[in-house]
């Protein structure tokens, strides 16, 4: 007895089906079903991952797609290739055209289809077409269906309309349902619903389902055989262009640009030249090179990366910038005749120029024929817990008791167990229904949610997009393919990622802040200060917050122990910090540092000996799997690949059991075998290409320059663009550590953004919250007439809404220019101007010449100017928060952070405000935290060792002062405080309570409170 299910839904019928395509493929074979239509509603979200799935657990698939549009449905299954063009057209009909009939599509769209449908007016409509079918449920009434289909002489076949793979999977099936329409479980309509019985049967069960129709069975056979099943979308789809001879010309750029790059050409430049561009012409690349080229040229500050950064001819063609002879990239990684998959071409963009670079592609190429690339947003732990909450009733501080806890810290097994368990949670009761409400999130966690658009992924293609995948609409209003990265690549679609990076746009306001202010002019492809030795000094001192890739933590600890800040160095370090590589980074620095090794194996000593015998790049992993095992070079790519993939499926295994059969067979030992497939996969997820590490690390250099030589410009550029690893208020902090001088916002000076000049920085406007544009835009507009001269000035130019003066007010903005005046005073004004103003003539009448004099009125206080500073701009600027604290500090022996150096080994008393921190799990999966905390001297880093992390990571959840209490460590140079004890320091009692006297407002517990609300939540 056999059965082929030709209605199924997996969970790319995003939030309606409860299955993962591995769960389907197993339960089929588990039920003695060898073959299945994915059929999952308005789109082939997950086509490619269901191909590669089904391959790997014998599936033979079946392409499908269920068309829904209000209350009519059909499902449409693909015959051939024809069919299979014809149902992403249908599914982007759909989606694009506000007029689309059904009814119109199926007709016109037919060629290559079987259609089946339920729904009968669709049904009679389209009865003349070849193939189509009335469907028959099971679980659900079929007696007046199969009179229908009898009368109208149209065939039937049975399904499932399969929505889960077992009954009780139906709760699951609500819940999405529930969250998608927003609506609590009580309140959810049973149409929203499918049919409880709407589970996977077996051949047997749908057959005895049928029994009153056996041809319903009969009919689902037949139209499985004539279904395509061998599918493969390897075939490159490239863009396209007008050219005539695309090989010739890119030689004739290529050669243009070598000269520019090189001078007099050398041999080997030009021997790597023709290798690359006879790999290229033989592969058919030459166009999609041109392309890339001319959206290049639409900017003058670019970063191209990725594999593409080790072509020569990228590098002439300025879609990158490092030299790969010099710094020994392989283009191999990027480019070779075996490599089956087309590669991709990173360029990132200025963050802000990045759409006007897009909006270039889709003039030039047109809808038809350029889309961006999805990104399926899936649930995380967190939203997961969120939405079931809600859809079950609880309220948003109930919900917020767990999910305030969670940080980023996990993807749980056990989400029960883990917050009973964990603690962060020690003093939370876990009543009914969080329980279940933890079960479920659990089961939710990984589903695809909603399509959103890719960062940058953009695809070309010579036609109409819509041939190869269906394309709709994304809330940006740019057309996307349904689509994520991954199955692009798979799909033999060429993707250009186009990418809005933050620091170039750094780079960019910096320079030009540094030819306004000094007449120096330092054009960004002229900037190369890798020779540089203020800039090589501040990378190997690791002072490098604000600098692009190199600002986090554990880079700044890496660079310090190290000592190592030439460019080299720099491009091993941005790809050993990697997550997976933490085992080895230990062994790097001592071998880097003069301690002797041993390679694993020597045939690696040649292959790793720049990087000290550790695999660093994504390219040791394809060498070490041809000298090691044998693989050939294709198909050591393919395991370098499946490494970075999300969903490597089973390919690992069968790449490990190769690997160590390979290995074995040529005399390598187990165990050394055992510890090179180790290192191999801390690649697993996230990793750089040597060319990756180097174009970025190039980025770092330039960056680090103008923070060692122009400190005041570049900070301002890092903290108006935003984006950095840290707060606005650690940039300031370091600005301050710096030497350079914060100044508050004035109405005369302050533009939008910081500006910096010398040893100083002004604060921008952006920084006042609930400032409006409009308010901003009126100011600055207004100024280029003239300073303003008072405030009554300013009330009589620029037309602003009072909300936005007083904010202007409480932030100094106006301190300048007043002059018997105070803030209390301009507020008085504007209280007794609000109810008399109709219309801006009338509001601004209070402040012409004749109008009555405000009440005089004495200035805040330090404690109100300072409560209203940090209302309004969000943190302290002109003073540090510590700064308030000296009073409870008063008679407390501790040690600055500047000094800690000095107290290696030894247990002291330290003050910390928390800036930042991570969570870990050891290899005993116990959680520990490292924490980086600031004081006016310095910013040092925290562990909390499991011990102390159970203890004390309740407290960590704010920006708050801290007395820690531990050891100062030394870990190859690089300090930390190894923490035992902690305590917010707001519990100090002041030195004035303690001696009978009254606090200064400054210094009582509510003022710090007050302070750490408005910072909001720390690194949680």
């Amino acid at each position: 007895m056999s059965f082929v299910h030709l209605h199924t839904h997996s969970y790319y019928s995003m939030m309606r089906g409860t299955a993962s395509l591995e769960a389907l493929c197993r339960a089929m074979l588990e039920r003695g079903m060898e073959s299945f239509a994915l059929t999952d509603t308005n789109g082939v979200y997950g086509l490619n991952f269901f191909l590669q799935i089904a391959e790997e657990f014998g599936i033979r698939p079946i392409l499908g797609a269920e068309v829904r549009k209000g209350r009519q449905r059909a499902v449409v299954l693909v015959k051939d290739d024809e069919g299979y063009r014809n149902m992403c057209r249908i599914l982007t009909g759909l989606h694009c055209d506000e007029n689309f009939s059904m009814v119109s599509s199926l007709r016109e769209k037919h060629a290559g289809l079987f259609i089946l449908s339920d729904c009968e007016d669709v049904v009679v409509a389209v009865k003349e077409i070849p193939d189509v079918y009335v469907e028959l449920v099971s679980g659900q009434p079929a007696r007046e269906k199969i009179h229908f289909a009898r009368k109208a002489g149209i065939p039937v076949v049975a399904t499932s309309d399969v929505h889960f793979v077992n009954a009780s999977d139906y709760k699951l099936h609500t819940l999405l349902r529930a969250i998608d329409l927003n609506t609590k479980l009580c309140r959810l309509p049973s149409e929203e619903l499918a049919p409880e019985s709407a589970w996977l049967r077996s051949p047997a069960q749908m057959s005895q389902s049928f029994n009153h129709c056996p041809e319903a069975v009969e009919n689902a056979l037949k139209i499985a055989s004539g279904c395509k099943k061998d599918w493969k979308f390897d075939e490159t789809v490239f863009p396209g262009t007008n050219v005539k001879d695309p090989s010739g010309l890119l030689r004739e750029k290529c050669y243009e640009g070598a000269e520019k790059r090189y001078g007099q050409l050398s041999r080997k430049v030009t021997d790597r030249i023709e290798h690359e561009l006879s790999v290229i012409e033989q592969r058919g690349f030459a166009e999609y090179f041109l392309i890339v080229q001319e959206m290049v040229n639409q900017a003058p500050r670019t970063c191209g990366r990725g594999s593409a950064a080790a072509s020569i001819v990228s590098y002439c063609l300025g879609i990158t910038h490092v030299d790969p002879i010099a710094h020994n990239l392989l283009f191999e990684r990027f480019l070779n005749p075996g490599r089956k998959d087309p590669p991709d071409i990173d360029v990132d963009f200025p963050w802000d120029e990045r759409d006007d670079i897009l909006d270039f592609v889709f003039k030039k190429y047109g809808n038809q024929r350029a889309a961006m690339v999805a990104n399926h947003v899936c649930f995380r732990a967190r939203a997961a817990i969120r939405e079931i909450a809600k859809v079950y009733g609880l309220s948003e501080p109930e919900i917020k008791t767990i999910t305030g806890r969670l940080g980023g810290m996990w993807v749980f097994e056990n989400g029960e167990e883990v917050v009973r368990t964990h603690p962060k949670f020690k003093d939370v009761e876990l009543k009914e229904p969080w329980p279940e409400i933890l079960k479920w999130a659990r089961a939710l966690e990984g589903f695809p949610r909603n399509m959103s658009v890719h960062c940058g992924g953009v695809v070309i293609v010579p036609d109409e997009v819509s041939r190869y995948v269906p394309v709709q609409p994304a809330p940006k209003g740019v057309n996307i393919i349904q689509w994520e990265k991954d199955q692009t690549e798979d799909s033999g679609l060429l993707k250009i990622d186009l990418l809005g990076n933050r620091s170039l746009a750094v780079i960019r306001d910096a320079l030009v802040a540094i030819e306004k202010n000094y007449g120096t002019r330092i054009d960004y492809a002229d900037l190369n200060p890798l020779e540089d030795p203020d800039t090589v000094a501040l990378l190997a001192k690791g002072e490098t917050i604000g600098v692009f890739y190199v600002e986090s933590p554990a880079m700044r600890q890496l660079q310090v122990k190290t000592g190592a800040g030439d460019f080299e160095h720099l491009i091993i370090h941005s790809s050993i910090i990697r997550p997976a590589a933490n085992a080895f980074i230990n062994d790097y620095v001592k071998r880097l540092m003069g301690a002797p090794y041993r390679p694993l194996h020597p045939a690696l000593d040649q292959l790793l000996s720049e990087t000290y015998g550790i695999m660093c790049y994504q390219e040791d992993v394809t060498k070490a799997a041809v000298a090691i095992a044998g693989f050939d070079i294709a198909r050591a790519d393919g395991l370098r690949k499946a490494l970075s993939k999300k969903r490597p499926f089973t390919k690992l295994a069968q790449y490990k059991k190769e690997f160590y059969e390979g290995a074995l067979q040529r005399g390598v030992k187990l165990d050394t075998v055992s510890k090179i497939w180790d290192m191999i996969m801390s690649f697993s997820g996230y990793s750089f290409c040597k060319a990756h590490s180097a174009s970025y690390a190039l980025v770092s250099f330039k960056s680090a320059y103008l923070k060692a030589h122009y400190p005041a410009e570049f900070i301002a550029a890092v903290i108006t663009n935003q984006g950095g690893y840290y707060s606005t208020f650690e940039y300031v902090s370091e600005a301050k550590r710096m030497g350079l001088q914060v100044l508050l916002p004035d109405i005369n000076e302050s533009e939008k953004g910081y500006t910096g000049r010398a040893r100083e920085i002004r604060v921008g406007l952006m920084q006042f919250k609930g400032l409006t544009e409009k308010a901003i835009g009126a100011v600055l507009a207004e100024r280029k007439r003239g300073r303003f001269s008072s405030f009554d000035d300013f009330m009589r130019r620029v037309d602003v809404d009072v909300s936005d003066v007083r904010i202007l007010i409480k932030g100094g903005c106006f301190d300048s220019i007043l002059k018997e005046e105070t803030r209390p005073g301009l507020m008085w004004r504007l209280h007794l101007g609000r109810p008399c103003a109709r219309s801006k003539g009338d509001m601004l009448s209070l402040f012409d010449a004749d109008a009555p004099p405000s009440p005089s009125v004495g200035d805040y206080d330090e404690a109100a100017m300072l409560k209203q500073e940090v209302e309004v701009l969000g943190f302290l600027v002109s003073r540090h928060p510590l700064s308030l604290c000296e009073d409870r500090l008063a008679g407390l022996d501790y040690v600055r952070a500047g000094q800690l150096a000095s107290h290696i080994g030894k247990k002291v008393r330290t003050i910390g405000w928390l800036v930042t921190g991570k969570t870990v799990h050891t290899k005993n999966d116990e959680p520990m935290e490292f924490v980086s905390f600031e004081d006016t001297t310095g910013i040092y880093e925290a562990t909390f060792f499991p011990d102390a992390y159970r203890k004390f990571c309740h407290l960590l959840g704010v920006a708050r002062p801290y007395i820690l209490t531990g050891q100062v460590e030394s870990d190859m140079g690089a300090i930390y405080f190894s923490v035992e004890n902690v305590q917010p320091l707001d519990e100090q009692r002041p030195q004035a309570e303690k001696d009978g006297r009254t606090s200064t407002v400054l210094a009582t517990n509510d003022f710090l409170v007050e302070l750490a609300a408005q910072r909001g939540p720390g690194h949680c």
